[in-house]
């Protein structure tokens, strides 16, 4: 008994993948109307393509991972320290700086910017980087000496105290937008503090011992209510510096607290008539 083989037409390769995927195949007909669309556009399938790589590939660029930690490990680098700042906006009292040697072999869960996290949060991953980190240090430049620099340098002054203060010297630095002038290799990430683990720990150890600075001297400066904005420029604070004038420990390079202090700052004088001379006298 013979067999007689039947020819089974294969479907098309979109319909296979599709099914492979559990997704629906695409229409040929819309398929070739969007191509010629794009093409018109001067935009080619695989320029579409390519574009949208580069798009999903910025997008995981953005998430707070260790992926800048390991490519650093895999150049030989192995002490690698995140670097970052809390109260450069602020309008009293220090910025403060930290510095963090992640344990690489000690995941800690859960690090982000700081300012994307709650405060019990940032309080418990606190805890957790003073206890697993390798290495950690904070340091704080005061008003002053913000007021004689400028905050930018303020901030750079206060990184490379942290830094320094590390019982263990880093090899290589990840900083949130900054460079040091210091002989360790280096790499500055645009908001870093929200793509690197070891910026995010530094920005939450920066953050927590700030926030703990502004609530002893809400005590001694109740009038300002800084356990509720932490210094920054809220209404309820600038409000209250209108009323009460700014204390020692406000940053009175600032604007608003410079506006404040100033006796006449709000001061209006109103237009005095000018008598007109007829001309010849």
């Amino acid at each position: 008994m013979g067999y007689v083989a039947k020819a089974v037409a294969e479907p098309p390769h979109s319909k296979v993948r599709a099914a492979r995927l559990g997704k629906r195949a695409l229409h040929p007909t819309r398929t070739r109307e969007s191509f010629r669309q794009r093409r018109r556009e001067g935009i080619t399938h695989f320029h579409f393509w390519v574009l949208k790589f580069r798009l999903d590939d910025t997008n995981m660029a953005r998430l707070c991972s260790s992926r800048f930690e390991r490519a650093a490990r895999r150049l030989g680098w192995t002490r690698i320290a995140g670097l970052d700042e809390a109260g450069r906006g602020a309008l009293f009292g220090p910025v403060v700086a930290a510095a963090v040697i992640l344990n690489p072999k000690r995941r800690i869960v859960g690090l982000d910017d700081s300012k994307k996290l709650l405060p019990e949060r940032r309080t418990e991953l606190s805890g957790r980087i003073r206890e697993y980190a390798v290495a950690w240090a904070v340091a704080e430049v005061d008003a002053q000496r913000i007021d004689a620099w400028n905050i930018y340098q303020a901030s750079r002054q206060a990184m490379q105290a942290a830094l320094e203060l590390l019982t263990i010297r880093p090899d290589y630095l990840l900083i949130d937008a900054m460079q040091l002038d210091v002989l360790i290799e280096q790499k500055s990430l645009i908001k870093g503090d929200a793509r690197s683990v070891s910026i995010a720990a530094a920005s939450i150890l920066a953050k927590t011992h700030r926030d703990a600075c502004m609530e002893k001297w809400d005590a001694v400066y109740p009038q300002y209510g800084l356990a509720r904005h932490k210094g920054y420029a809220t209404p309820d604070h600038l409000e209250a510096l209108r009323q009460h004038g700014p204390s020692p420990l406000h940053r009175h390079s600032f604007a608003p607290v410079r506006e404040a202090g100033c006796w006449a700052a709000g001061a209006v004088q109103e237009a005095l008539p000018l008598e007109i001379l007829p001309s010849g006298s």
